[in-house]
């Protein structure tokens, strides 16, 4: 089974870092590339950053610069550091994955940054 587990979500005030954890299980993790997205209260969900098999990285423009993605093969996890956070960084953030020709989707860890 399948499964993706975020952590590492909370309130923190402008400026201010959070880390957060994607902790996947029942795939491949070495051979999976992981994406985060965000979702801001009432609007659609974004892509953030991705993450390839061979730690090659995206990012959105909005973050490029105070957001790191990265991963830990031997952990089966995948962080995003987030530094000098913003209020419009306030979101739900998800970790996606593809695996065996489905997707699935963590059920999200909530940031809220206070101005």
């Amino acid at each position: 089974q399948v499964q993706l587990v975020e952590s590492g979500g909370g309130l923190v005030q402008a400026g201010g870092s959070l880390r957060l954890s994607c902790a996947a299980s029942g795939i491949t993790f070495g051979r999976s590339t992981i994406k985060w997205y965000r979702q801001p209260p009432g609007k659609q969900r974004d892509l953030v950053a991705t993450i390839d098999v061979f730690g090659g990285t995206y990012y959105a423009d909005t973050v490029k610069g105070r957001l790191t993605i990265s991963r830990d093969n031997a952990k089966n996890t995948v962080y995003l550091q987030m530094n000098s956070l913003k209020p419009e960084d306030t979101a739900v953030y998800f970790c996606r994955t593809y695996y065996q020709s489905r997707e699935y989707w963590g059920q999200g860890t909530q940031v809220t940054v206070s101005s």
